[in-house]
């Protein structure tokens, strides 16, 4: 459908999970396909687009042919029978002409009109109760794979084809995409779905591109046209289609108004983090990409508290990162970190981070399943490599060591074993490494919170991440929009883990700092520094605004909040006491 001449503006509201404010053509991106956009093409190109589709469907007949005569030969004829069927999909004149009319009609990329067509023919299989139908549809899938496989080498259409910055709408986002996205030219994000602490939005803000999320059918609207401009207010929360002049004109002003707060936290950003009675606190930058490093610095971020670097793997996917792509990173973190601490936490994978080159089975409950350090320890030979290169990384600044979803102790204890024949290797190597290096784990697993006491003899330092201890504690999908209202960091049993997992901190002489979404919310710095804490890692942006509140705040005031916190019966109850608290105790 070619582009309404005068198109009225439209304001989608959702949820702002990454600030600022950006312009650019909005482009869909499929769900559960990845490099598959909708690209719309110049009327000249549409019969070069068709021939291109053409083509890839010659193509895939000839390896699907190929493919049946193997496994005839090599199975048997009745399992070969399977590729029959899709054969006579894919010569099927109805689907071809479909495909095409879509190209035409829409003027837009190949890819985008099977992936179109598919959908189409895929609802009417699923509203048939059916086995047969069942098994045509999935033959369907297979058979729009494949072609989408076969287009992508016959001259692609890459994002950079377009001149015009781009706003990526989607149902959801895989963090590889929006990593791989976020460096082309991408202005924003506008997603249907996701949350504020969902890795692909963690992604949004490391960049430093605008995101909204809980969009209820702004896909579909974009689907519908071609070529629709849009502004993404990440601060705001809002998605404008076909913004007008006066749109446009705040949307200057937004832009203006955001170098001049970037200026002024920079200038922030060099003042310490002490209270007004005389406690010093640490505040670290959480780092996900690269960019971030310097950025962190810019900030005034003391160290880096997090380097999640499971990203330096989905950068990379589906290639499994060198050690000399370790090392060249994790060199690049230490020296800018020094003197201050640098936390690595090992391979995060798993979960809905799943590395497919690293996982040997499917599992149906991934984020329950084989991931962090769990992953770690079946997989020696894959995180060898990333041992190596930390060791030898330590060299250059002050390395933590930093431990994902520990649950039991032997859990360390093993670690320990495998890092030691790491060391011996390196000796053997003659490669050179310091042998100190301090071993921490994140404590984001309810059962961890709980043995705390014990994990304390074990380890140098824990850091809390709130955004799985939230999570887990609750058991709450933290990206499912129908029970999102029980993710509560306030909640009373959270709090209390929370003090818990501190006071044996302290207790054991080791240090403890927070890494979650929790430790960047202003809001909750008051009851987290009357909580005890004394280490905070939050994006590079925030530190400065974390910084300036530390500074208004009395820790001993703030203990006797927390206390009075810790006997509430809800998260309501402990947020308005908290305000209340506040608001009386800030100078």
């Amino acid at each position: 459908m070619s582009p309404h001449p005068n198109p009225p503006m439209e304001v989608f509201r959702g949820l702002g999970v990454a600030d600022g404010i950006s312009f650019g053509l909005g482009v869909c991106i499929s769900s559960g396909v990845s490099d598959i956009y909708q690209l719309p093409l110049p009327p000249e190109a549409i019969a070069a687009e068709i021939e291109r589709f053409h083509r890839a469907v010659a193509q895939a007949h000839g390896e699907l042919c190929a493919l049946r005569q193997r496994v005839g030969e090599e199975l048997g004829e009745e399992l070969a029978g399977i590729f029959d069927a899709q054969r006579l999909l894919l010569d099927d004149r109805a689907f071809g002409d479909r495909v095409a009319e879509h190209i035409q009609a829409e003027q837009v990329n190949a890819e985008w009109a099977i992936y179109e067509t598919t959908t189409e023919i895929q609802s009417r299989f699923d509203a048939l109760d059916s086995a047969f139908i069942r098994e045509r549809s999935e033959d369907l899938r297979d058979v729009s794979r494949l072609l989408l496989r076969q287009l992508q080498g016959i001259d692609s259409h890459p994002l950079s084809e377009l001149k015009e910055d781009i706003v990526i709408v989607a149902d959801d986002l895989t963090p590889s995409d929006a990593v791989r996205l976020g460096r082309t030219n991408v202005v924003g994000f506008a997603i249907e779905h996701g949350g504020i602490t969902s890795h692909s939005t963690i992604i949004a803000r490391s960049l430093n591109l605008p995101a909204v999320a809980g969009l209820t059918g702004i896909r579909d609207r974009l689907i519908e046209q071609t070529q629709i401009p849009l502004i993404v207010d990440g601060s705001a929360g809002t998605v404008v289609l076909n913004p007008d002049q006066a749109a446009r004109a705040r949307l200057r002003h937004s832009r203006i108004d955001h170098e001049r707060e970037t200026h002024q936290l920079e200038s922030a950003g060099k003042l310490s983090a002490i209270t007004r009675d005389g406690e010093a606190v640490r505040v670290m930058a959480n780092i996900e990409l690269p960019e971030e490093i310097e950025e962190s610095k810019r900030f005034g971020a003391s160290g880096i508290g997090l380097y999640r670097s499971e990203f330096l793997y989905i950068e990379r996917s589906p290639v499994l990162p060198t050690e000399d792509e370790h090392l060249a990173i994790y060199r690049r973190l230490l020296e800018s970190a020094a003197p201050h601490p640098a936390i690595i936490r090992t391979y995060d994978l798993g979960g809905r981070k799943i590395a497919r080159e690293v996982m040997e089975t499917d599992e149906q409950n991934p984020v329950l399943g084989q991931r962090g350090i769990r992953l770690t320890l079946a997989r020696p030979d894959i995180f060898h490599t990333q041992l190596r290169a930390l060791l030898r990384a330590s060299l250059y600044g002050n390395l933590w060591i930093m431990l994902p979803m520990v649950s039991v102790v032997e859990e360390v204890r093993r670690f320990r074993l495998q890092l030691r024949a790491v060391m011996e290797e390196l000796e053997a190597d003659g490669l050179p490494f310091r042998r100190e290096v301090a071993l921490g784990v994140m404590i984001e697993v309810p059962a961890a919170a709980l043995i705390a006491d014990i994990l304390a003899r074990e380890v140098d330092f824990f850091s809390i991440g709130t955004n799985d201890l939230i999570q887990y504690a609750m058991a709450v999908d933290r990206n499912n929009e129908q029970v999102s209202d029980l993710y509560q960091p306030l909640h009373p049993g959270l709090i209390r883990l929370i003090r818990q997992v501190i006071a044996h901190a302290r207790t054991a002489g080791i240090e403890v700092s927070m890494c979650g979404e929790m430790a960047g919310d202003a809001r909750l710095t008051p009851l987290l520094i009357g909580c005890g804490l004394r280490q905070l890692s939050v994006s590079p942006r925030q530190v400065p605004k974390i910084k300036g509140l530390i500074r208004r705040l009395s820790a001993q005031q703030l203990a006797g909040v927390a206390d009075r916190c810790d006997g509430l019966e809800s998260a309501q109850a402990i947020a308005e006491h908290l305000r209340q608290s506040v608001h009386e105790h800030i100078d």
